[in-house]
């Protein structure tokens, strides 16, 4: 165990699971896949950790021939059968069977001097997994970041961040929304605005403006709404001119993003949905040679057990949507970037969404049926951004928060309270602006 603890694998409470692992092995030999139940002791005089295993196991052995009279004697056996451990001072039963441990202090002192001398690093669980991927942030193509964004972007940057800290090589995906049907509207519109194809974003103005005012013209013109669906087409074809332009709408986008991404300190590579396109069909292929894609209603899909609704994955006029984009790139990234942990990180109104696609590359065979085993998908969802009042965070227009306009408020309500405390006449006016960027920026987090 000494070599185990050198090597810190895991967080304090697995090393101890390893430790009553061993002892559950020898205590009751016939159930050798029982599972620690390591917690933290509720009450600190009892110890600082405590296994529950004693009450589920003797559930398990009783009526059985089992040398064991009760939970409690189960309890003393897990005990006893502990292998010696630098990291235990002592154990104690309680009630029926729990097996309470104190740390050792030396142990406890050790490790801090260790970390003091060596570094915070040490203290890095190791984890079963060399290389991960968190999906995070992924805003859409000429729309501005907004509040929603900023949970994913911060828990996202978070979750990269503690995997980095453990040594994992974390891909950092920015899965943007840069393909679909909105890029005709959006592209029709700037031709005709300008009609040489020649944009930047001074002439463009506010892309949400932009967005905005093509999104109505769609809706309200039939002929331009006819002319952007045969954009989309030609976009989709790979025609020079409407490539060109979708690029142009695309880079104006990321210079905005950029923005607010560096105030934040957060570092993403963009793959959009574009990225994978290519992909979708050979991966539609393989999953029909499985045999998981039906015919119906005029669509393909993908049936899930226990579930109302299927996966649809090629809708009724042929087009692709999020499931076959979202499809493509778990096989991509379990098979070209050999990924082991894929970390989706959105809203919990995608649940749903993410239980279907998973569930789907497990029939496929892509993903085990074992959640403890790797390669493995977790999604981690999060709620709304909501005002005082209950609802969805929005201005007094009703549109969402720009997620500028919040950091904006953040340095500038800083500022205020440092000048208030007299820091104005202390500090120079450089060193104003930084500490109000990263107090307000920190407190946004």
């Amino acid at each position: 165990m000494a070599a185990a603890n050198e090597e810190n694998i895991g967080s304090l409470k697995e090393q101890i699971a390893k430790v009553f692992e061993i002892s559950l092995k020898v205590t009751i030999p016939e159930e050798p896949e029982v599972v620690p139940l390591i917690a933290a002791c509720a009450k600190k005089e009892f110890g600082d950790y405590q296994c529950n295993n004693a009450m589920s196991l003797w559930a398990k052995i009783k009526g059985k021939g089992t040398e064991f009279k009760g939970p409690q004697p189960v309890g003393q056996a897990i005990m006893r059968n502990l292998p010696a451990s630098d990291m235990i001072e002592s154990c104690s039963i309680a009630g029926p069977g729990f097996v309470n441990v104190k740390l050792s202090k030396q142990w406890i002192a050790k490790s801090i001097q260790k970390m003091l001398k060596d570094g915070i690093d040490t203290w890095a669980p190791k984890l079963p997994v060399k290389r991960a991927i968190v999906d995070f942030s992924s805003p859409n193509i000429a729309k501005e970041m907004h509040v929603g964004h900023l949970r994913s972007t911060i828990i996202g940057d978070t979750l990269a961040r503690m995997l980095e800290y453990s040594k994992v090589d974390v891909l950092r995906r920015n899965h943007v929304g840069d393909w679909g049907t909105q890029f005709g509207m959006l592209i029709e519109f700037l031709f005709e605005k300008f009609p040489s194809g020649e944009v930047n974003d001074q002439a463009i103005g506010e892309l949400e403006v932009f967005y905005k005012a093509s999104k109505q013209r769609f809706d309200s013109d039939p002929e331009f709404k006819e002319r952007a669906q045969k954009a989309v087409v030609s976009l989709q074809g790979g025609e020079e001119k409407f490539r060109k332009a979708w690029a142009q709408i695309c880079e104006i986008s990321r210079k905005g993003y950029e923005k607010v991404y560096q105030r934040l300190g957060v570092h993403l590579e963009e793959k959009g949905e574009s990225f994978y396109n290519p992909y979708i069909p050979g991966t539609l292929d393989l999953l029909r040679e499985k045999g998981l894609i039906e015919e119906s209603e005029g669509a393909q899909v993908i049936f899930i057990e226990g579930k109302k609704i299927p996966l649809i994955v090629v809708k009724r006029d042929g087009g692709f949507n999020y499931a076959s984009t979202d499809l493509a790139a778990l096989w991509y990234r379990l098979n070209e970037e050999k990924a082991e942990w894929i970390i989706y990180v959105t809203d919990v109104g995608q649940r749903e969404h993410f239980e279907m696609f998973f569930t789907a590359a497990k029939r496929a065979g892509w993903l085990p049926n074992d959640e403890n085993k790797y390669p493995k998908t977790s999604h981690v969802g999060f709620g709304l951004v909501l005002g005082d009042d209950g609802k969805r965070f929005r201005t007094r227009s009703t549109e969402v928060v720009k997620l500028v306009d919040l950091l904006d408020e953040a340095k500038t309500r800083c500022k205020a309270a440092l000048v208030e405390r007299g820091k104005a006449a202390e500090w120079t006016a450089e060193e104003l602006e930084h500490t109000a960027e990263a107090v307000g920026y920190g407190a946004v987090k």
